[in-house]
């Protein structure tokens, strides 16, 4: 062996750099591998949490339109000892949402927005919107292109207060 062993002190006074053994550069594939499970984990989560929102979105406008379509009513029997009650009828209440639907703007993160089956009136006292729309999700867009399809109901009753 010629030369001065490892552990010698060089002539500047630095310490030589230790051996990295059969481990040496492993650390950053490891990184990598770390850094690609937390955007994935990220990405994940914002695509989670933007259907949340829209399926929100798309609630709220079913219970604005419901809420619309309860307002709909006709008075209903009475007479001069008994109060009159409320009715509602599918067609009013698939009117009411149209229109409500039309006069009010559908938040840019939703798209084909339209009335879905079972909207009317079951009892004739409460209102039934049924929404479907079209959720588009971050980051993930590219591999459902088409958007995700959520379908969301909104009730409203009918209350004639004297």
């Amino acid at each position: 062996m010629t030369g001065p062993p490892i552990d010698a002190p060089r002539p500047d006074g630095a310490r030589p750099r230790p051996d990295p053994g059969p481990d040496g550069g492993h650390i950053m594939v490891l990184l990598v591998g770390y850094v690609l499970i937390a955007v994935l984990l990220v990405s994940v989560v914002a695509a989670g949490s933007s259907l949340y929102i829209g399926r929100k979105l798309l609630l709220s406008a079913a219970d604005g339109a419901a809420l619309a379509a309860a307002d709909t009513f006709v008075l209903h029997g009475g007479s001069a000892d008994t109060n009159p009650g409320t009715w509602l009828t599918s067609q009013g209440v698939n009117a009411a949402a149209q229109k409500y639907l039309q006069s009010n703007e559908v938040p840019a993160s939703l798209s084909e927005v339209a009335l879905a089956a079972g909207t009317g009136s079951p009892d004739g006292r409460t209102a039934q919107v049924s929404l479907t729309g079209v959720v588009h999700p971050m980051f993930i867009s590219a591999l459902v292109p088409a958007g995700i399809r959520i379908t969301v109901t909104g009730t409203a009753r009918a209350e004639l207060v004297l």
